[in-house]
């Protein structure tokens, strides 16, 4: 079978596309076709801290397709069902995924919509909700709201009742996202807009920020903070791993600060919480209230222009990777 591989040399990365062998689900797995995988940035541009110095690893983190194999102990789970997924080496046209952490991919989203929920949206819950306790009512402020998790993040904060800032550096990207309900669109990519959260919270603050950009905005994003205000960072765009922390305001306010990420998590823990997700956010995929929103699709043999166009910034949502249209 056809699958990419990360080659990582001096920094750099580069796909390779290599025949290998089928692999072969053991207990607990299954053997997946996969119709699409979505790309992300995490994995994909270098020093994102997913990576060691170098080596070569299969490349792709998230996936859906349908059940060709099962291995032992896959409790009710069909060959044919149409699944999606986390999974190791998702640029690939079969790929094994773990029973705890699949799910079923809703019947009204094609498997180009459903590749690009199990990883940004089970990370987004974890930030929303699993450590973010985002309730009804409460403002939200989205770092970088155009990206892939500000997306996600936007349209699971509508679903919880909740009220959104987003920051970006295009006022046409805010403008797209007034339509899945960005109550407030800053256009700005510098630290310079704590001001205008507090004036559209009513000098409150925001009850939870989502820094998907780094730590440029990280000092900004603090002076946004509502008393017991929380802050889930999740990535680092700008390339900036460094920030300062106003130790005053954190013990003064009762503030929150936590990471998101699966670099370190045992596939247990990676599957803490997605009964929690299934059971609360997935009904709203089935009955419309949360449409995947796609940039753009790209072919299995095109991910070298999929990977270039996520580094050129210029897309808003999930880019996703065709592998084989449904049978």
């Amino acid at each position: 079978m056809k699958s990419y591989w990360m080659n990582i040399s001096n920094g750099q990365g580069r796909m390779e596309l290599r025949e290998v062998d089928m692999p072969v689900p053991g207990a607990g797995q299954v053997l997946v076709k996969l119709h699409a995988a979505s790309l992300n940035r995490g994995e994909l541009i270098i020093g994102h801290g997913l990576h060691g110095k170098g080596g070569s690893k299969p490349a792709g983190m998230e996936g859906a397709g349908q059940i060709v194999q099962l291995g032992s102990d896959t409790g009710a789970w069909q060959i044919g069902d149409r699944v999606m997924g986390r999974c190791p080496g998702a640029f690939a046209e079969y790929a094994l995924m773990d029973v705890r952490e699949i799910m079923r991919a809703p019947d009204n989203l094609s498997l180009e919509e459903a590749a690009s929920i199990p990883l940004t949206f089970l990370v987004t819950y974890d930030l929303l909700v699993l450590q973010g306790h985002l309730q009804r009512g409460q403002w939200l402020l989205i770092n970088g709201v155009s990206s892939g998790v500000g997306v996600a993040s936007l349209q699971m904060a509508k679903v919880l009742g909740a009220k959104v800032i987003g920051t970006s550096g295009s006022q046409a990207k805010l403008d797209l996202l007034q339509a899945l309900g960005l109550d407030v669109g800053l256009c700005t990519r510098a630290a310079d807009f704590h001001q205008a959260v507090l004036q559209a919270t009513d000098q409150q603050g925001a009850n939870l920020v989502v820094n998907t950009v780094g730590g440029s905005v990280f000092a900004e994003s603090m002076r946004c903070m509502a008393f017991q205000g929380r802050l889930g960072f999740v990535g680092y765009v700008d390339n900036t791993l460094n920030a300062t922390i106003d130790l005053e305001a954190l013990h003064a306010k009762r503030l929150c600060l936590y990471g998101v990420s699966n670099k370190n998590r045992t596939p247990a823990q990676r599957a803490d919480g997605i009964a929690q997700f299934a059971a609360q956010i997935l009904p709203a995929f089935a009955d419309g209230r949360i449409q995947p929103l796609l940039d753009r699709v790209f072919e299995f043999d095109q991910l070298d222009q999929a990977k270039t166009h996520m580094e050129s910034n210029q897309h808003t949502g999930k880019i996703v990777l065709r592998i084989a249209r449904p049978d």
